[in-house]
């Protein structure tokens, strides 16, 4: 009996261990966010390149050099430093526990996927890709946000047969300046419930853009020590195209130095606008 009792008490010790192990790797992988477009930020991928001139002060470069020197394994190798500053190594993880943190969120929430990477780049598998896509269709009542700076590679495998466009997803391109305007014609051609554009960090004009068919433009300065300055100018531009074309337009920072204090009113108010929800 007293055998039985202590069996009994160490496999509850050691549920209640995995049980705390579990929810440490679930906050690990997701964490509410100052980002004003979503609720939560979700991890399953660790890792980029610099693809365009838009990457150069990326704030997930910063981000991931904190988290290896606070000891995140997931983390480790990511970045290294140049001269003052982190850029990435190109190394990229794939993360198979991470993969059960949305099913753990009781409540519905709009959610960033890879904020701390890229879930199309090369060095993700197809594969994998399948498995994130699997748990967003298994967890209908969060909506999903993918924004890519790899639209290219993403119609690609979004075209193929495993995969169908899901009502709570939104995909998502990034356009900093001209030079990349043609990603917007690869999103326009991936099969999506909604599609959209953030335009962030600006650093160039993008009057020129095609917004049919995209449902949402965001738009926002690049901010931290090194930003680049944007316009008012660039921003009317866009908002300009918004109306003409029927798409969301969400004004999110001015950016600089100080985002806080150069705060996101635009004529003098916020702009908010949200896509419509897709029919399920």
């Amino acid at each position: 009996m007293g055998i039985a009792l202590r069996s009994s008490h160490l496999l509850s010790k050691t549920r209640l261990k995995a049980g705390v192990a579990d929810s440490f790797w679930i906050l690990l992988n997701m964490a509410e966010t100052s980002i004003e477009w979503t609720d939560v930020t979700w991890n399953p991928v660790a890792g980029c390149t610099i693809a365009t001139a838009g990457c150069t002060n990326c704030y997930a470069m910063r981000m991931a050099a904190r988290l290896e020197a606070m000891g995140t394994a997931k983390y480790q190798g990511l970045t290294r430093k140049t001269g003052d500053r982190y850029v990435w190594t190109g190394k990229v993880i794939t993360d198979e526990k991470a993969l059960a943190a949305p099913f753990a969120w009781r409540a519905p929430r709009i959610v960033f996927v890879n904020s701390m990477s890229d879930l199309f780049h090369d060095e993700v598998p197809t594969a994998f890709i399948a498995k994130v896509w699997a748990v967003m269709r298994a967890t209908p009542k969060h909506t999903y946000q993918i924004l890519t700076k790899r639209p290219e590679r993403m119609r690609v495998v979004l075209s193929g047969p495993e995969f169908t466009p899901l009502p709570n997803v939104w995909i998502g391109t990034s356009v900093e300046d001209a030079a990349v305007l043609h990603r917007i014609d690869d999103l326009r051609a991936t099969p999506a419930a909604v599609r959209f554009i953030s335009f962030e960090p600006l650093i160039g004009s993008v009057a020129e853009a095609d917004l049919d068919g995209i449902d949402w433009a965001i738009v926002g300065g690049e901010s931290g020590p090194r930003s680049r300055a944007m316009p008012e100018e660039w921003v009317e531009e866009i908002e300009e195209l918004c109306r003409d074309t029927g798409t969301a337009f969400f004004f999110k920072q001015w950016g600089g130095r100080n985002k806080k204090a150069a705060g996101r009113l635009f004529r003098g108010r916020t702009f908010d606008e949200m896509p419509a929800p897709a029919a399920a």
